[in-house]
């Protein structure tokens, strides 16, 4: 990650204390290629609740440098980690202002696992050096770098080629939800990797000529019946003031509606169609999401929206591409999807 990027997901932080005071922050170590180079996905009975990462000699030598970080810098607690095949994530905690910033530590860090990571490769060196030809068809460097052509003097082979990416957690109820979120990962890559359908990115949906990328169950655009969920400022006003009638009525009547066999659209922004989002998926009912933000490749639904997914209850479309750096929903976007959401629903249903 750029340091352009990295200064934008910091600049509402205090000055002068973005760096070094007390805080919790969410830190991923990624191998770029994407290759598994740490571990290896372990799911017995295929059942994904059992599933657990087997870690590679590269695997441990990245845990054990995050506990040197740690005995580096006493004033740094892990509160959770998870290794995965291609990644490292980590909750830490700050407890004391440090003399030092957590982005130089994480420096550090980096840089240690960029020696195992050269080590690693240097130590592939002579088997597949001995493997190298100026004939034919170019050889693999190693099952697990899958990468490409093989030249004398290329090793050691870069690894870690990324910094850490950093991200600190402010919000109420965000440590529990990202503790949580690290401690799901192995569980939930084996629930993509067991159903993969579901969790592959899908690109080019075309509904009522706008074209939408997709995550899910796309057979839920076959459904016959679609109703979009959109709670109106004046029903809210109104309930602020004492009349929760109107409000109570349509939501009710959204529930309903989904009992009855329409599927549901929306973005589900506002606090009260979130609450119509909930009884959906508590009551199993399917639903179509309109999301702000697009899709990575290695793109994982929320917690909330993960179990749904894997079950084929819900479908995530995007009409726009992924923005990494954007971080809030606009105004224009809520009235944009909202308006999506009848358009989809009446396509769908028939009534245009």
């Amino acid at each position: 990650m750029d340091g352009t990027l990295m200064d934008r997901q910091w600049h509402w932080q205090e000055p002068g204390t973005a760096w070094r005071g007390v805080g919790v922050y969410h830190v991923t170590l990624t191998v770029p290629s994407r290759e598994a180079l740490l571990g290896t996905l372990v799911i017995p009975q295929d059942d994904p609740s059992l599933a657990t990462v087997e870690r590679t000699p590269l695997g441990n030598a990245v845990v054990d440098e995050l506990y040197v970080m740690c005995r580096h810098y006493p004033d740094i607690r892990i509160l959770q980690f998870c290794l995965m095949p291609d990644h490292l994530h980590a909750v830490i905690q700050v407890t004391r202002v440090m003399a030092t910033s957590i982005r130089s530590v994480l420096r550090g860090f980096w840089q240690g696992v960029k020696k195992h990571g050269r080590a690693y490769t240097l130590s592939l060196a002579p088997e597949l050096n001995s493997r190298t030809t100026t004939e034919g068809p170019p050889l693999s460097l190693a099952p697990e770098l899958n990468s490409g052509t093989t030249t004398e003097g290329r090793y050691p082979f870069p690894v870690f080629t990324e910094r850490p990416f950093i991200r600190p957690l402010s919000r109420r109820g965000q440590l529990n939800t990202m503790i949580r979120y690290v401690q799901m990962n192995p569980q939930r890559l084996a629930t993509k990797r067991l159903m993969p359908g579901f969790f592959r990115v899908q690109r080019g949906i075309v509904v009522d000529g706008r074209s939408y990328d997709g995550v899910g169950n796309v057979a839920l655009l076959h459904a016959g019946s679609y109703m979009p969920v959109h709670v109106r400022h004046t029903m809210v006003e109104a309930a602020a003031h004492g009349d929760n009638k109107a409000l109570r009525d349509y939501m009710n009547g959204c529930v309903l509606a989904a009992r009855g066999g329409s599927v549901m659209v929306s973005p589900f922004i506002s606090a009260d169609e979130k609450r119509v989002m909930n009884v959906l998926l508590k009551e199993r009912w399917p639903f179509i999401v309109l999301a702000d933000n697009g899709f990575r490749n290695y793109y994982k639904p929320t917690d909330i929206l993960f179990d749904a997914c894997a079950a084929g209850r819900v479908l995530i479309l995007s009409p726009w591409p992924y923005d990494a750096g954007k971080r809030h929903i606009s105004r224009s976007d809520c009235v944009a999807l909202n308006t999506m959401a009848e358009e989809i629903s009446a396509c769908l249903t028939g009534k245009k």
